[in-house]
């Protein structure tokens, strides 16, 4: 039988392999070529592939920046509208506080007269009595008298300390004090009831009517509130008024101290000169 002799087959010499390996060996003789010839020619050829790259990083990196910028911008905004808020309710503040002091503040007034803020009212402090913060080292003594808003009298210095003074009002319990009442002006005797309330009584004939205003020496003739209710019992020859004061105890914030002389001190009971 006759043998059939096939050409061994070499893969390195295959034609596939012979043109890629041709190709390879090119490429690299080619690459040494320019590596020897032209070394600074990969840089020059790829200068403006890095040049891209690096614009578009920066470009990348401008963007992000922009997201960090509007944050930033944002917290800092939000800063702002906070510290605007505590201005304008600082300036509020101030704009009621200078209507206040010019509210108890008179046209005309005496050298020792002296504003000072309440530090404590009812109910921290026992009620119907104001701490100030005004004391001896601001000429403060006890006898002193005390204003409220408008010129209302409220009451009368009882104890001082050198930076402290306490105010007995003349709606404190026990506290007496002399005024008049009505159009008519009828004297009477006013007795504090507690709470800013105070009573008096007069003849069932006094002609006297809800919501008569009271007043006290001040000096001159000053309001210290009016008739709340009048209290009458058939069997009684008398009335009774409930008098409410003009200034709320429990809001007041300012307080104008003056030396009215002995008369005031005189109208009060040795309660409201308690320590």
């Amino acid at each position: 039988m006759k043998k059939t002799y096939l050409a061994k087959r070499n893969a390195l010499l295959s034609p596939g392999n012979v043109s890629w390996g041709t190709l390879a060996l090119a490429c690299a003789i080619l690459a040494l070529l320019l590596r020897l010839l032209a070394p600074n020619i990969f840089w020059q050829l790829f200068t403006p592939a890095f040049r891209v790259g690096d614009s578009i990083a920066l470009a990348s990196r401008t963007f992000l920046n922009g997201f960090n910028d509007i944050a930033a911008l944002a917290a800092k905004n939000e800063q702002l509208q906070s510290e605007n808020a505590a201005l304008a309710s600082e300036n509020q503040a101030l704009i009621e506080k200078e209507a206040q002091l010019k509210a108890l503040l008179p046209t005309s007034h005496a050298a020792s007269d002296v504003l000072a803020g309440v530090v404590a009212r009812p109910p921290e402090s026992p009620y119907d009595t104001l701490v100030v913060a005004a004391g001896s080292q601001d000429g403060i003594a006890p006898g002193y008298e005390a204003f409220g808003e408008g010129g209302v009298p409220l009451g009368v210095v009882s104890s001082v300390t050198s930076g402290f003074s306490r105010i007995t009002l003349f709606s404190a319990p026990g506290a007496e004090t002399h005024g008049w009442v009505g159009h008519n002006a009828l004297p009477l005797t006013l007795l504090g009831a507690g709470a800013g309330a105070m009573t008096a009584s007069l003849t069932r004939s006094a002609r006297v009517a809800a919501s008569d205003v009271v007043f006290v020496p001040g000096p001159g003739m000053l309001p210290i509130g009016s008739i709340a209710r009048i209290e009458s019992n058939p069997s009684s020859p008398g009335i009774t008024l409930h008098i409410k004061s003009a200034v709320n105890p429990f809001s007041i914030t300012w307080v104008l101290l003056r030396d009215t002389g002995a008369a005031v001190r005189d109208a009060f009971t040795a309660a409201t000169s308690t320590p």
